[in-house]
This record gives structure tokens, sequence and C-alpha cells, in this order.
């Protein structure tokens, strides 16, 4: 999902990156993501899934706010 996201940023901004620049873009985003749940478990003191899913629905609310969308 990650790299098809990419694909439609290159094509909608015509710009492309080569296959190192894909890949490592990719290994960033994934460190950065595994760093995030990480920190959360730990600090939570929660299973690494239950951590990944505080995370996004964090993101989904914040996203919400921004928005303006309340419920």
């Amino acid at each position: 999902m990650i790299v098809s996201y990419f694909e439609w940023v290159q094509g909608t901004q015509y710009f492309f990156w080569c296959e190192d620049e894909v890949n490592q873009h990719l290994t960033d985003v994934m460190v950065n993501a595994f760093a995030e749940v990480l920190e959360i478990s730990k600090k939570r003191k929660v299973e690494m899934r239950d951590a990944a899913y505080m995370l996004a629905i964090n993101r989904v609310a914040k996203a919400m706010m921004i928005r303006g969308i309340y419920p």
C-alpha cells in the first residue's frame, strides 16, 4: 500500500524515483511507524497490535478535528 501511494504521488506531481529511492522511502516509513507503535506499546504496556490501533484511532481523531468533522 505504501509503495502504491508513492506511485500515486509521483504520478500526480510528475516526478519519479528510481527503485533505490522508493526502497529508501519505504524503509523510512516502516522504521518510523514501528518506532511509534513500539513507543506506545511500552508507554501504555499493551501489545503491539493494540498500540497500532491506538495510534490509528488517534490519527483519525486528529484529522477529524483539523478538518472540522465532528461526530
